[in-house]
């Protein structure tokens, strides 16, 4: 538990901006601002505008720097709208004006946290990138609108309309201002960022891609002209065609085709709403836009993450063949091991007799005994270890000493280590530090987790256990390039670590800065902790 006194501060740190975060809160003032006044074009009901892109850019910084950075972009915007004048300090009602203000961009850090906190724990492909984006930018605008409610309630002169239908109209147009401009300007910018994932082989034309296209402007193009026709035999404008297309064209070629149709509605919708439209009318093509957008760029992700998860699946698949080649190889290992094991004892208990027995005689002689004793301990000491290792007595949980656990690891991996020049150091550990589980299991995971940082470190791995609470902490470090420690991901091994930590009620993170330093930390529960 964190101290109350000491909770306060801890946070302050940690949403403190970073000297690399300054350049894009800077730049996302002068984008809010721009944006801000473009979104007067769609004004709607009160001072909410039908189509507002600063949500987007709101959004798409929050996902890519992360909601620490709330706080600092609601300062960013109190700012921009002390600019435009919205707040006026010391005028009356200023506070509460600053409360609506800085109400939407808190709300929007809390629904990104809330999301990518939950996404991890989804067992379905809810939780498999992007859904959880598409779901945090869908969530975060009703959020918002919802979060005015009892604000707009309380002070109905702040939301500019009186009357509670002109009330729910403006929180409507909010709602339906901040969807629009997540879904239309969000996405482009995080695929930019991201260095265009989202683009990834676009640029290669070949038959497969052109048929793909023709069919998605076919469907695209059949439903705008069924909407055209219905609309001329008086029918008014139906939104059905369009979904029903964008629907289809992101669940059959993802997220990027799918934002791409949408686009091409938006494009030929939002020209008509800048004119002089009755507030209804505008409201419901906009209403019908946003259910268009939210549609096509939902299914497209969810087919995006159904074919990330397809991947995942068959690479678990080529997992599972390869564990049952190593059942195979293990049961075979023990069998020799279980061969050579009898006679190899022999062997060290004779170079004993004989170490001893040489003790008085040529020094030359006696060197040579004590040198072949010692090799035979640690052959014997060695196939020891591999039989247990190989046993079936080691796949029962057990309370396992964490020394032990990582005293078997470094020598596991020494040989390794040792090959690639590399310095392991283990620093001291309470040896009554106790975790149930495994040991083969867990023995896997820190294997994994020390290969992958004797293959990335500058000649020095380390290895520290401490405990936190109720969990025992076990840290993997080392140094290496500063880009390489940026990158994400572990690897395989990293995967099969991260199984193994999680099957046994723990967490496995992986923590880089910009000097290159990485740890990769796995956390288990005590042994006997809660009961």
């Amino acid at each position: 538990m964190i101290p109350v006194r000491a909770f306060l501060p801890s946070l302050l740190r940690s949403v403190r901006p970073r000297r690399a975060d300054l350049p894009w809160i800077a730049g996302y003032a002068v984008a809010f601002l721009v944006s801000h006044h473009v979104a007067a074009i769609w004004g709607g009901q009160g001072f909410y505008s039908l189509l507002y892109p600063a949500a987007g850019l709101r959004i798409a910084l929050l996902w890519s720097r992360g909601p620490r950075l709330t706080p600092a972009i609601a300062i960013a915007e109190l700012l921009v709208q002390t600019v435009n004048g919205v707040i006026v300090p010391g005028a009356p009602g200023w506070i509460m004006a600053m409360i609506g203000v800085a109400r939407p961009p808190l709300t929007y850090g809390a629904v990104v946290w809330a999301v990518r906190r939950l996404a991890p724990h989804l067992r379905s492909t809810l939780g498999v990138a992007p859904m959880p984006f598409a779901i945090g930018s869908v969530a975060a605008p009703v959020a918002a609108s919802l979060a005015s409610l009892p604000w707009a309630l309380w002070h109905p002169e702040l939301t500019g309309a009186d009357g509670a239908s002109r009330l729910v109209a403006s929180l409507t147009n909010f709602m339906v201002g901040d969807l629009l401009g997540v879904m239309l300007v969000a996405p482009p910018l995080l695929w930019a960022v991201q260095g265009a994932p989202g683009w990834r082989g676009v640029a290669r034309i070949d038959r497969g891609r052109m048929l793909a296209l023709g069919e998605a402007a076919l469907v695209l193009g059949t439903a705008m002209a069924l909407a055209v026709l219905l609309a001329a035999v008086g029918l008014g404008t139906p939104v059905t065609p369009g979904l029903l297309a964008v629907a289809w064209i992101g669940l059959r070629f993802g997220r990027t085709a799918g934002w791409c149709a949408v686009l091409v509605v938006a494009a030929i919708t939002l020209p008509f709403t800048t004119g002089p439209l009755p507030l209804a009318e505008r409201l419901a093509l906009h209403m019908s836009l946003a259910s268009v957008v939210v549609v096509g760029y939902l299914a497209g992700s969810f087919s995006d993450a159904q074919a990330k998860a397809q991947v995942d699946l068959a690479r678990r698949d080529r997992m599972l063949f390869q564990a049952e080649r190593l059942k195979t190889l293990r049961a075979m290992s023990v069998a020799v091991i279980h061969e050579i094991s009898q006679p190899l004892s022999t062997i060290a208990i004779e170079a004993s007799h004989l170490r001893v027995i040489a003790a008085d005689a040529d020094p030359e002689i006696a060197e040579a005994a004590a040198l072949i004793d010692r090799k035979a301990a640690t052959l014997s000491q060695l196939v020891r270890r591999l039989r247990r290792f190989g046993g079936r007595a080691v796949d029962e949980p057990s309370a396992l000493p964490v020394a032990a656990l990582i005293d078997m690891v470094a020598a596991l991996v020494g040989p390794e280590a040792k090959a690639a020049r590399t310095v392991l150091t283990i620093d001291p550990i309470d040896p009554n530090l106790f975790v149930l589980g495994q040991e083969i299991e867990l023995s896997q995971a820190m294997v994994n987790l020390v290969r992958n940082a004797l293959q990335a470190c500058d000649g020095s791995v380390g290895i520290a256990a401490a405990r936190e609470g109720d969990m025992v902490r076990i840290g993997i470090r080392n140094r290496c390039a500063p880009d390489q420690a940026m990158r994400p991901g572990m690897g395989v091994g990293g995967l099969v670590a991260r199984a193994i930590v999680e099957a046994h009620g723990g967490t496995l993170t992986r923590q880089a800065n910009a000097a290159g330093d990485v740890c990769a930390a796995l956390t288990l529960p005590l042994a006997g902790a809660g009961q």
